[in-house]
């Protein structure tokens, strides 16, 4: 077994340099989609139709890429999605050059596509490392995000100073950069992630077979099936409403901050804290996860959630605000690699990529929804509401996990 250890740590580690080089990507384009989105509309209110596309465009290919997964592997799967990231940045980069609106749509609609691949490879980490690991290698993989929160933005102010140079909207050196990134996790991914995490995967549950509920040997659960086991259901729970409750607070905090008069150092302060918060300590969630179990993380990340989304009512001053969202990313990240562990234990090898790729699908959704609901509320009700209806839904993960863990501690038989 101490040959599958060193062959998962290799593997683990390729898959969180291809999650920093694409997070980095993803981020660098990020941080000007809206403003990108303005100038080629000429219209304000078509700032957020470039970041809505993307992440439609993710949530609904998520699904899918569990199928390529399967047929070509997860090496394979994940080079094509990359492959599409470079097509679709080369395409943005153009769009703006050009300046059409409907041309650069198209590339948000790729990038999304190969953002839900990349997300599944936290999976795949998980997959080939032993039950009690698969916290600590889900971390391992997601804090490559953090790479990504510092490099992204940092990369793409230089890079428009460039384009500018060379005569090129300033725009679109952002756009360069992410295929530039994308290009080398491709090949990083290609040649690194040998042998297919697919087949490791299989070793690894030959040797450390698990009693799956519900499932029977040679058959693969539907979706359906998989997902009305309460443990299944529950991690399902979490990472989707940990988004939606993340996206619903993060996407609207800088327009909250702009009508009290903030300056945009002061709000990039704010949103840096929190992407430190969802990154930064992904390593110590995986730990807890790993000790603790995968119930008490996600209710600790669930009990973070409803303290951030009442804390950033409390002042809109830059420090408040700034803990706030930090707690915010944490509570994110407790749920979101809580809920990826607890859903690697429930699925057999042929149930894996298809099971995680809807369960992203509906993650993406959740983050749309977010997006998009984010600005009706805040018009309508505003931020404190907003924050307080989001603190609402994240009880709704507390509530069922605690429940669930409590029938675990007294050795209930937790999927009846």
């Amino acid at each position: 077994m101490n040959n599958l250890d060193s062959i998962a740590r290799k593997i683990t580690g390729i898959l969180f340099a291809q999650q920093s080089l694409a997070s980095a990507g993803f981020i660098a384009a990020a941080t000007l989609n809206s403003i990108v989105g303005k100038e080629l509309s000429q219209h304000a209110s078509w700032a957020g139709v470039p970041t809505a596309v993307y992440l439609l465009a993710g949530a609904f290919s998520a699904f899918m890429w569990g199928y390529v997964f399967d047929a070509i592997g997860r090496r394979g799967g994940l080079v094509t999605g990359l492959i599409i990231g470079v097509v679709g940045s080369g395409i943005a980069f153009y769009a703006i050059a050009i300046h059409s609106l409907a041309i650069f749509l198209i590339g948000m609609i790729l990038m999304g596509i190969t953002q839900a691949a990349v997300g599944l490879g936290r999976f795949a980490a998980a997959e080939v490392n032993r039950p009690e690991n698969r916290g600590r290698a889900i971390s391992n993989v997601v804090i490559g995000g953090t790479v990504g929160s510092v490099v992204g933005p940092f990369v793409a102010g230089p890079s428009g100073a460039i384009m500018g140079l060379w005569g090129i909207d300033e725009l679109a050196g952002a756009y360069l950069v992410s295929l530039i990134l994308f290009a080398i996790a491709a090949v990083v991914v290609f040649f690194g992630l040998r042998p297919d995490p697919r087949e490791i995967g299989k070793e690894v549950a030959e040797k450390f077979p698990e009693t799956v509920a519900g499932s029977s040997e040679g058959e693969a659960r539907s979706v359906i099936q998989i997902f009305k086991q309460p443990a299944a259901f529950i991690a399902m729970l979490s990472m989707v409403l940990g988004q939606m409750v993340m996206v619903l607070v993060m996407v609207i905090t800088s327009l909250h901050m702009n009508e009290h008069n903030h300056g945009l150092p002061d709000i990039s302060l704010v949103l840096s804290s929190h992407t430190f918060g969802m990154f930064a300590f992904s390593i110590i969630s995986g730990r807890l996860v790993d000790r603790w179990g995968r119930g008490p993380v996600i209710i600790i990340g669930s009990a973070t959630l409803i303290l951030a989304c009442i804390a950033a009512t409390l002042s809109p001053n830059v420090l408040p605000l700034g803990i706030a969202l930090f707690l915010l990313g944490l509570g994110w990240n407790f749920c979101f690699v809580g809920g990826s562990t607890l859903l690697a234990d429930q699925l057999t090898p042929l149930e894996r990529s298809r099971t995680q790729g809807f369960n992203d699908l509906l993650v993406g959704f959740a983050s749309a929804v977010g997006s998009l609901g984010s600005g009706f509320i805040f018009a309508a009700l505003g931020y404190n509401i907003m924050a307080f209806i989001s603190a609402a839904v994240a009880i709704i993960p507390l509530i069922f996990a605690s429940i669930w863990t409590l029938k675990l501690i007294r050795k209930t038989p937790a999927f009846s």
